[in-house]
Formats: structure tokens, C-alpha cells, sequence
């Protein structure tokens, strides 16, 4: 049986503005999650210039901070350091009997999952999605849904190609399907599309991931997003499309939501500022 690993984040935003900033209010996504799957033992939030700011839960039980620069500034740098504890994952069944796609179909309109059910800005329906579900043969789930998802999960990661930079996060599906290239948020919301067409409750996670036990992982592979569905009797199982793997011990969650949109790790509001550029740095490593 796996142990517990205990990890050490890092994760800095760094704003610069062409003129200065007057005025700055910026909500901030970084806090992991801490509940039965990881314990977050440690979370620190700083900013330069200083800044005060609080923390509240969201619509989606995610914790954001609230941060408020009320003086003139040249730039604006967040760093977010996390120590937390991932426990093993729970085994999954080989399968799920057929019945499961009854009680999924049976709560498809229940208002608790219309969150999860229904399309969002980053996966909208299109042409160019009802052309790739038919071409892969998904108009129709086979097997149980664990099985399928499964299934669904390689068809998404071996039908295009990784490439950084490629998308932005307000990229559509669109881009992905017809370029045949994107990153993490992109398998991610093509999935979604899918397994919504399905009825199955399907959120957007945004986390990190070790991508190498017991090294430091960079911004590009660290910084990560992958899908969980809620399946009778099992309950949110996450699905790696990107990776093509089961989220396990790696994948440290930190914000869950209908797509991008909802987990941002910063956004906000300036007065003043130009052009913004930014720039991210992340590093996840193990900890003894």
C-alpha cells in the first residue's frame, strides 16, 4: 500500500505594467483544497508592495483571496507557498455494472448537477465538436461509465498533440480540434464537452502535478488540469487526459469548477497599469 507524500509548493505571479498602476483588486485562486483525499498543512500568501487580504469561499467551495493595492505601483508579485500531505488514492473498481448509466441518466436534470452537465463558455457545443464525436464513435458511451470514461480519456490524449503555447486559457475547443493542438485545459474542456453529451456530472480540477517523484517540476508541467466525474457509488474520480492516467497521489487539486474560468489562479481589476505582462514560476517538490 502506498504512503502518504508530503509536498512542498511554490508558486509566484509576476505582473509588470508598461505605466503604473494606481489601483489594484485581484482575486486569488492558489490555497489547495484540504479535505479527506489532502491535508493541507501549511499555506502563506504574500505580495509586494504589501497588500491586505482576506480569504472567502466561492460558489464552488474553492478558497480565494481577496487582495486590495490601494497605492501607485510598477508591478505586482503574488507567491503562494504550500506544504500538504497527499494520502493514497482509494482503489477503483475494473468496471461498473450497466445499471450506473440509470441512475446517472435518472439525475441528468437534477438542479445539483446542472453545474456539471450542462456546456460553459469554454465547452460550448460546435460543428467541429459533433464532427469529432462522430469520427471516434462517441456519440454513444460503450460499456459501463467507468470503463467508458476510461476509454474516453485515450481517445483524448492520443488524438492530438501537446505543444506549450499553442492555446491561451480563453481559448475554445475549437482551436484544439482544428489544429489537432493545446495544452492541459484544452484535453481537459474537450473531455468535459463529451461526458456532458453523456449526463455525467463532470467538473474542471486546477492543480499541480508531479511530474517526477522526489524532483523539482517546472511552471510548464507543474502548474496542471484534468477532469473528475461523479459516478454512482464511487463517487469524483479524476481522469488525466493529458497524461493519460488516473489522478492519484500526484495530482494535488486546488480549485474545481465548470472550466477555467471558475479556478483562475488570478484575476482582477486595475486602474491605470497599460499593457500587463505576466510571468509564472512553480515549483512542486517531495518532501523527506
Amino acid at each position: 500500500m502506498s504512503l502518504p507524500v508530503r509536498y512542498e509548493i511554490e508558486h509566484v505571479s509576476r505582473y509588470t505594467y508598461t505605466s503604473p498602476v494606481r489601483n489594484c483588486v485581484m482575486s486569488v485562486g492558489l490555497q489547495p483544497q484540504n479535505d479527506e483525499r489532502q491535508q493541507l498543512l501549511r499555506f502563506d500568501l504574500t505580495t509586494d508592495p504589501p497588500a491586505p487580504h482576506n480569504a472567502e469561499a466561492d460558489a464552488f467551495g474553492n478558497i480565494r483571496h481577496v487582495l486590495n493595492v490601494h497605492r501607485w505601483h510598477e508591478g505586482l508579485v503574488i507567491s503562494a507557498h504550500s506544504i500538504i500531505v497527499m494520502l493514497p488514492a482509494e482503489a477503483l473498481p475494473e468496471a461498473q455494472g450497466m445499471e450506473a448509466w440509470t441512475e446517472l441518466r435518472s439525475s441528468s436534470d437534477s438542479f445539483d448537477d446542472w453545474d456539471y452537465t450542462h456546456p460553459t463558455p469554454l465547452t460550448q457545443p460546435s460543428a467541429a465538436l459533433a464532427g469529432f464525436i462522430r469520427s471516434k464513435e462517441l456519440e454513444t458511451p460503450s460499456g459501463d461509465p467507468l470503463s467508458a470514461l476510461r476509454a474516453l480519456m485515450g481517445v483524448v490524449h492520443d488524438s492530438f498533440a501537446y505543444v506549450p503555447g499553442s492555446t491561451s486559457v480563453a481559448s475554445p475547443i475549437d482551436h484544439l480540434l482544428t489544429t489537432g493542438e493545446g495544452v492541459c485545459q484544452d484535453y481537459a474542456h474537450l473531455m468535459l464537452a463529451v461526458t456532458r453529451t453523456w449526463g455525467v456530472p463532470s467538473r474542471y480540477v486546477s492543480g499541480y502535478v508531479d511530474t517526477g517523484r522526489g524532483q523539482d517540476s517546472d511552471a510548464r508541467t507543474a502548474s496542471h488540469a484534468w477532469v473528475e466525474c461523479r459516478l454512482p457509488e464511487i463517487g469524483w474520480v479524476g481522469f488525466d487526459p493529458t497524461n493519460h492516467c488516473m489522478a492519484d497521489q500526484r495530482h494535488i487539486r486546488v480549485g474545481t469548477g465548470r472550466d477555467y474560468q471558475d479556478v483562475a489562479p488570478t484575476r482582477g481589476v486595475l486602474q491605470g497599469g497599460g499593457e500587463t505582462e505576466l510571468a509564472v514560476e512553480v515549483r512542486v517538490r517531495v518532501l523527506p
